[in-house]
């Protein structure tokens, strides 16, 4: 689901950086960067979304031990951190995608140059999941 349409904006009106499971790595980092430093953008949303099929994928390879192909390892070791051993089936998918929706946004607010901002004032970063059966966004704290 477009970002623009869950949130009742124009085209151009978000700056979006989409990554399979909201996976942080330098492109992402540095694209996020360039929005807050350059553009002054006031809010960095992390929005993970209900039945994340890279969140999926990594608790299955997690639980399997099996490996995924090249690129969807990265993505799903990326991940892994974050699964929710204490869960099964579907409420582990479900934890993960929150739990990895904390931990992106810890690791963006702990950037310093985004830290100066968010000490500041100047930015809020936000987890926010996406249900896609209610079309209802909620915040992950």
């Amino acid at each position: 689901m477009p970002p623009e349409l869950v949130f009742d904006q124009g085209l151009g009106d978000l700056m979006t950086v989409r990554s399979a499971g909201e996976v942080l790595d330098e492109a992402v980092l540095g694209s996020v960067a360039y929005g807050v430093l350059e553009l002054d953008i006031p809010l960095v949303l992390v929005l993970g979304h209900q039945s994340c099929g890279a969140v999926k994928a990594a608790v299955a390879a997690d639980e399997s031990g099996e490996r995924l192909p090249a690129h969807i390892q990265y993505i799903a070791d990326q991940i892994k951190p974050n699964i929710d051993r204490t869960q099964e089936g579907d409420a582990r998918v479900d934890s993960t995608i929150d739990a990895n929706v904390r931990a992106v946004r810890a690791r963006l607010a702990a950037e310093p140059d985004l830290a100066a901002k968010v000490a500041s004032g100047e930015l809020a970063i936000v987890g926010a999941r996406y249900e896609l059966d209610t079309q209802g966004v909620h915040r992950v704290g």
